[in-house]
C-alpha cells in the first residue's frame, strides 16, 4: 500500500536473494569448485602416500606394519592399566636402583665433591685424586678384556698424543687467526683421510667429535641439498636395519622419515631390491655400513652405488668402524670389497679418527665427492648483532687439542703402521671367527653371523641361550657386546686384544661347556631355563626380545642414563 513501511527482511531471505543473483551464483559455485580441489588434492595424496607405501612394502609387508603397529600399541595401552603399569613401574624401580648400585660409588668411606672447595686443592692433592679415580675398579681394557670402546695404539703414541695435548690446550679452531697450527693440522687431517679414501679431485671433508656427529651432518647434508634443489619437505632415508643407530638419531633430529631395510640370513648384507623398491620423490639419501657395528658386515656397496648413480640420489657410506682398516685390507694381505670414492655413486663417507686411527676420542671425520655436498652441512648467520657468524658442524669453539692429538697419531703410525695394526687385528678377529667355526667344542652351537671381513666377529647360538654365555664371560672378566634381532654377541677386536685372543677363546670354550651342563640339569630336572636365575644380559635382551612394545627397555634406559649423572 502506498505510504506503508515495509518488514526488513530476514538474513536468511537476503542470504537466499544474493545466492540467487548472478554474483552470489559464482561466488558458490568458486566455493564448490574449491572445496572440490582441495578434496581431490587430499585424495591424491593419500593415495600417492598408499601407491609407495604398496611399492616399498607391498601387500603382505603392509599387512604385517599393520599387526606390529596394532600389536605395540595394544601392549603399549596393557602396560598402562592401573595394577599392570604399578607393577611394571615397581619392576622398573628396583632394575634402576640395581643398576645405580653397580655403577654409583656406594659407602662411607667414598668422598665425594658435589659443590666448589670453597679453596681451590693443592697439585699434590688434584695428583692424588686423579691416580685414586684412575685406579677405580673397572673391566681391565689395559689387559685386552673390553670389545671395542678403548682404540689403544700402544704406551708410546699415548705419551705422543699427551704432549700434544699440552701444547695446545687452550686452542680453539674457531679462532683460526689465533690458533693457526690448529687450522693447518685439521685441513691437513682431512686430507690424509681422504687421500686413504681415494677422494676424486675436488673431494672436501670436515672434522667432527666423533661418528655419530659425522652421521648427523652427512644426513643434514642430504636433507638441506634436497630442499634447496627439489624443493623436498618430507625426506626419507632408506638404511639397512644394522645400520648405526646415529642415522636413527639423525631422522629424529632433522625430521627425516627412515624406512629400515631387512639384511637377512645367510649374508646378513642390504637387500638391495628391496632398497630400489623404497625409492620415492622424497628420498634424499641411501646408506650403506663397511663394515656395520653389529656383525661386522660390509653391504654391497656397489649395489648401492649403481643405484645412488642410476636414481641420481646421494649414497653415504658409513666406514666409522672401519675407519683405517677397511682401506688398508688389500695392502695387509686381506680380502676385501669396492667401498670408497672409486664407485661414482657414493657421494659421503664417515670414518672415525678416533678408532683404528688411535687418535684420542672425540675424532672423526665426514668426507664429500666435492663441496657441493659439503655446503649444505654448513651453518652461517649473517645478520646476528653479535658478528657474521659460521660453523662447519654442529659444535662452536672445539678443543684444538684433541685435534693436534690425531694430526700427530696419523704422521706418527703412517701407511706401514696402520698397515701392521690391520694385520694384527684383523688376523686376530680370523683367529676368533676359525676357532668358533672349527673346534667341536665351540662348532656345534655357536654360528658364525656371515661372513665378517674386518675386525668384527659376531656369532649366535640355535641351542643355547646366547645371553648366559654373555653373562658367563662378564663372570670371567669380559666385557662383550650383546646383540638383539637375532639375539647374539659379538666381539670388536682391537690391539689389547690381540694380546688376549687366546685366552678369549679358552674361556669362550669353558663359558660354552658350562652353560650346555646346565642347561642338561636343567632339562633332566624337568625345570626348563625360564625358571633358572637369569643374568643382566639375559634378564635386559630376554625381556627386550620378547616386548612387542619397547617402552618397558626406553624407561630403563632413561634410569640408565639418569644415573650417569647421580653424584
Amino acid at each position: 500500500m502506498p505510504g506503508s513501511s515495509r518488514l526488513p527482511v530476514s538474513l536468511r531471505e537476503t542470504f537466499n536473494a544474493r545466492k540467487s543473483s548472478p554474483r552470489g551464483q559464482l561466488v558458490a559455485l568458486n566455493i564448490d569448485v574449491l572445496r572440490n580441489i582441495i578434496f581431490i588434492l587430499f585424495l591424491l595424496r593419500w593415495t600417492r602416500k598408499l601407491f609407495y607405501q604398496l611399492k616399498g612394502r607391498g601387500i603382505i609387508g603392509s599387512l604385517v606394519d599393520i599387526y606390529t603397529y596394532s600389536r605395540r600399541t595394544l601392549y603399549g595401552i596393557f602396560l598402562r592399566l592401573p595394577g599392570v603399569r604399578t607393577k611394571v613401574e615397581a619392576q622398573v624401580a628396583e632394575s634402576i636402583l640395581k643398576l645405580q648400585s653397580k655403577l654409583v660409588p656406594q659407602g662411607p668411606g667414598v668422598e665425594r665433591t658435589l659443590t666448589l672447595p670453597a679453596q681451590g686443592w693443592s697439585t699434590e692433592a688434584v695428583q692424588k685424586a686423579l691416580a685414586d679415580l684412575e685406579a677405580m675398579e673397572h673391566t681391565r681394557w689395559e689387559d685386552g678384556r673390553v670389545s671395542g670402546a678403548v682404540y689403544h695404539g700402544g704406551d708410546e703414541l699415548l705419551k705422543l698424543q699427551t704432549e700434544a695435548f699440552g701444547k695446545f690446550t687452550v686452542s680453539n679452531p674457531i679462532h683460526p687467526d689465533v690458533f693457526p697450527g690448529v687450522r693447518k693440522m685439521e685441513a691437513e687431517v682431512v686430507s690424509m683421510v681422504l687421500s686413504l679414501f681415494n677422494g676424486p679431485e675436488g673431494a672436501v671433508g670436515v672434522s667432527t667429535s666423533g661418528g655419530t656427529e659425522s652421521i648427523l651432518m652427512a644426513c643434514l647434508s642430504a636433507r638441506n641439498k634436497a630442499y634447496h634443489e627439489r624443493g623436498i619437505t618430507e625426506p626419507e632415508m632408506i638404511l639397512p636395519e644394522t645400520a648405526h643407530t646415529a642415522f636413527r638419531k639423525a631422522g629424529e633430529y632433522f625430521k627425516i622419515k627412515v624406512h629400515l631395510v631387512a639384511c637377512k640370513a645367510p649374508q646378513y648384507k642390504v637387500h638391495l631390491p628391496s632398497v630400489s623398491r623404497l625409492i620415492t620423490p622424497n628420498t634424499v639419501l641411501l646408506v650403506g655400513s663397511a663394515p656395520n657395528f653389529p656383525h661386522g658386515i660390509i653391504d654391497d656397496i656397489s649395489g648401492l652405488s649403481r643405484i645412488a648413480h642410476k636414481k641420481k640420489l646421494p649414497l653415504h657410506v658409513d666406514c666409522c668402524l672401519g675407519s683405517f682398516l677397511v682401506p688398508l685390507l688389500a695392502k695387509a694381505g686381506f680380502e676385501s670389497e669396492s667401498f670408497d670414492f672409486r664407485l661414482k655413486g657414493v657421494t659421503s663417507i664417515s670414518c672415525d679418527t678416533h678408532k683404528y686411527g688411535f687418535a684420542p676420542k672425540g675424532n672423526s671425520t665426514v668426507l664429500y665427492r666435492s663441496d657441493a655436498f659439503r655446503k649444505f652441512q654448513y651453518f652461517i648467520s649473517p645478520d646476528w648483532s653479535g658478528g657474521v657468524y659460521a660453523s662447519p658442524s654442529i659444535a662452536g669453539s672445539r678443543p684444538g687439542a684433541l685435534i693436534a692429538g690425531c694430526w700427530a697419531s696419523l704422521v706418527k703410525q703412517g701407511e706401514s703402521g696402520y698397515i701392521d695394526a690391520c694385520h694384527k687385528i684383523v688376523g686376530a678377529m680370523k683367529k676368533i671367527e676359525s676357532a668358533i667355526r672349527e673346534k667341536p667344542e665351540l662348532s656345534s652351537d655357536l654360528k658364525i653371523v656371515g661372513r665378517p671381513l674386518v675386525s668384527v666377529v659376531a656369532f649366535l647360538s640355535n641351542t643355547l641361550d646366547i645371553y648366559d654365555i654373555a653373562d658367563g664371560m662378564s663372570e670371567r672378566g669380559w666385557h662383550l657386546n650383546a646383540l638383539q634381532s637375532p639375539p647374539a654377541i659379538h666381539v670388536a677386536v682391537t690391539l689389547p686384544i690381540v694380546a688376549a685372543v687366546d685366552g678369549l677363546i679358552a674361556d669362550l670354550v669353558e663359558v660354552t661347556e658350562e652353560v650346555k651342563e646346565r642347561e642338561r640339569r636343567r632339562v633332566a630336572e624337568g625345570k626348563g631355563a625360564k625358571g633358572a636365575v637369569r643374568g643382566d644380559a639375559a634378564a635386559l635382551y630376554g625381556v627386550a626380545g620378547s616386548l612387542p612394545n619397547k617402552s618397558v627397555v626406553v624407561d630403563l634406559a632413561k634410569g640408565f642414563l639418569d644415573t650417569l649423572y647421580k653424584a
